[in-house]
């Protein structure tokens, strides 16, 4: 599954999208990009030397998610996505500083306004450097003032997510469920939680879940100037996954995305794309 050592590149797809996060918390966004468009090109950029970002400090994430990205640009990427909340809460303005117009950057944001037509109460799960944030208070007030909100941390979730860990994923939701109120929605406030969504709506019972892939790839798309053009099972799209980096090198799909249905689809997608190489320049 080495979706970055290749031959020479072939036809360029049509549009090609990079995605930076700290781990395979992009995943899911990535596989709701091809799910709408199968036909781009993806570069995915993580950075396990690093990871996990949510103890950080917002001056640390501010320069890591700045130099994923900028790995990334080598490979002509039309659009950037920062599959990341907390490297959205803490980069995502210095990111559009650096790089639009030229090349747009796309943020995620925690669906706290879908989350709050439902009335509430509601509750979000998040690492610490987002619960905490500035940023995050400020959704809650301005899209469920009024509204029973809970902001949980869900310690150490991201890290088991991660490695694959499938009894550590259990115990860190058992222990974020255990914090978390009686309410009527989740807000999943990390990229990779949505990866365990179905354990997570096990635990809590009767609550709806809200995640951001498709809205976010969706809101990518507009920015390319795109519509969702998904194609039948089976038949060539020529996307996929071309490159992948690791804190900026060339590397496989970790290992630990197969333990997830969309992490299964992205290896396959792997698998089938055509190559990129850096471009040389001018």
């Amino acid at each position: 599954m080495d979706a970055a050592h290749s031959p020479p590149r072939g036809r360029r797809p049509t549009t090609r999208v990079a995605l930076v996060d700290s781990g395979v918390g992009l995943v899911a966004y990535a596989d709701a990009l091809l799910t709408l468009r199968p036909d781009l090109g993806l570069v995915l950029s993580m950075d396990p030397d690093h990871m996990p970002y949510g103890p950080r400090t917002p001056e640390q994430v501010r320069h890591l998610i700045l130099e994923s990205a900028r790995a990334c640009l080598p490979y002509e990427p039309d659009a950037v996505v920062v599959a990341c909340n907390t490297a959205s809460v803490h980069g995502l303005e210095a990111l559009r500083a650096e790089l639009e117009p030229r090349v747009p950057v796309i943020g995620t944001v925690p669906a706290i306004r879908p989350a709050a037509r439902t009335g509430g109460p509601l509750a979000v799960w998040a690492t610490r450097a987002t619960a905490g944030s500035d940023y995050l208070r400020g959704l809650i007030d301005a899209f469920a003032a009024g509204i029973e909100t809970h902001v949980v941390t869900a310690n150490g979730l991201a890290e088991a997510i991660e490695r694959g860990d499938v009894a550590g994923v259990g115990d860190c939701i058992r222990e974020a469920a255990a914090a978390t109120p009686p309410v009527r929605a989740l807000v999943l406030g990390c990229t990779h939680y949505g990866l365990v969504a179905d354990r997570i709506a096990a635990a809590l019972g009767d609550v709806a879940i809200f995640d951001s892939p498709v809205p976010v790839a969706r809101q990518t798309l507009r920015r390319l100037g795109l519509t969702p053009h998904p194609v039948a099972s089976g038949t060539a799209a020529g996307g996929g996954v071309e490159v992948v980096l690791l804190s900026g090198r060339p590397g496989p799909l970790p290992e630990g995305m197969l333990a997830y249905p969309a992490g299964r689809r992205l290896g396959r997608a792997a698998s089938s794309a055509p190559r990129a190489l850096p471009s040389t320049g001018p």
